[in-house]
């Protein structure tokens, strides 16, 4: 019984690490095509695991096209995953698959990235991703993570407050511009555990240190600013939806006749005189600053008066 695969400390589930195991016994040739897989019996006899986890490694093995169930025979090596795989195109790390994932999602979305495609991409068999990343949502945070450390954070700071929450600002508005999904990726009320993440909250809160205010206010001027700039940010990922569904983006000339209608009908009388003395063009990136300033602003007001120059 190999009852270490099932209790080592790894924090990928066991299910996964010997469905990994068994997948590297086909993609070695030890299971060819047609052959049986081991048993849910074998399985808890060979691992040491219970019949429900057993049951779990065959329905991932089947799920990741390694095998397939044989009514009157079980369950056996599918004839597509025997075949000898091509060689890798890179080493496979955790980094490696990090990057293959982030390229899938920087040019389809999220919705795109599965285990499966990140394997094909890297030209190795699914599960072996397994070994490396626990699961698809371990995978979207290490991601998300990886995103947040390329927008590096200047050392030394800038002085002061403000400034500092401003360099903070453009340089995450400046990622979510390269990586639009990483809104879909991250919620502020569950908090992940994303070590380059937290060197950005490290920032922002030492960027309040020292000017008296107590500890939820620094937490939650911290999320407020983060949650200006992905909720600004969401705009950005929808529209890269848009684009790759290849719907097209109405130019306002389509548009403005059908405003017209409504400036016109007298119901809007301030929209309508605000439209005849300015020649609005919307740009995200000036809704960008413009919001980013006054949220800025309102932090300066917020803080007690000599508390620290901003």
């Amino acid at each position: 019984m190999r009852t270490s695969t099932a209790g080592s400390a790894d924090a990928t589930p066991p299910y996964l690490r010997i469905a990994a195991e068994i997948q590297e016994r086909i993609s070695s040739g030890e299971l060819r095509a047609g052959d049986r897989v081991p048993s849910a019996r074998q399985i808890t006899k060979e691992w040491g695991v219970a019949i429900a986890t057993a049951t779990k490694v065959l329905a991932v093995l089947r799920q990741a096209g390694a095998a397939k169930a044989v009514p009157g025979v079980g369950t056996v090596v599918d004839s597509s995953q025997a075949a000898p795989a091509r060689e890798p195109d890179t080493e496979l790390t955790a980094a490696s698959i990090v990057r293959a994932g982030m390229a899938i999602a920087d040019a389809e979305g999220l919705p795109a990235l599965s285990m499966r495609r990140v394997a094909a991409e890297l030209g190795v068999p699914t599960m072996s991703l397994y070994r490396h990343v626990g699961s698809k949502d371990q995978l979207v945070l290490l991601m998300a993570d990886e995103a947040f450390g390329e927008a590096e954070l200047p050392d030394p700071p800038p002085a002061g407050w403000r400034a500092r929450l401003e360099v903070l600002a453009r340089l995450q508005w400046a990622m979510y511009h390269r990586h639009p999904w990483v809104v879909a990726a991250l919620w502020v009320n569950q908090p992940k555990p994303a070590p380059k993440l937290l060197a950005h909250t490290e920032w922002a809160v030492r960027a309040f240190d020292e000017l008296g205010l107590d500890p939820d206010a620094m937490m939650y001027a911290h999320v407020s600013l983060y949650s200006y700039v992905r909720g600004i940010a969401v705009n950005l990922e929808l529209e890269a939806g848009i684009r790759r569904a290849g719907t097209p983006m109405e130019p306002w000339d389509v548009l403005e006749p059908e405003y017209e209608q409504f400036l016109t009908s007298g119901r809007y009388p301030t929209l309508a005189s605000l439209n005849e003395r300015n020649d609005f063009q919307f740009d995200i990136d000036k809704l960008f600053d413009f919001g980013l300033h006054r949220l800025l602003d309102g932090f300066a007001a917020f803080i007690a008066p000599g508390a620290g120059p901003g």
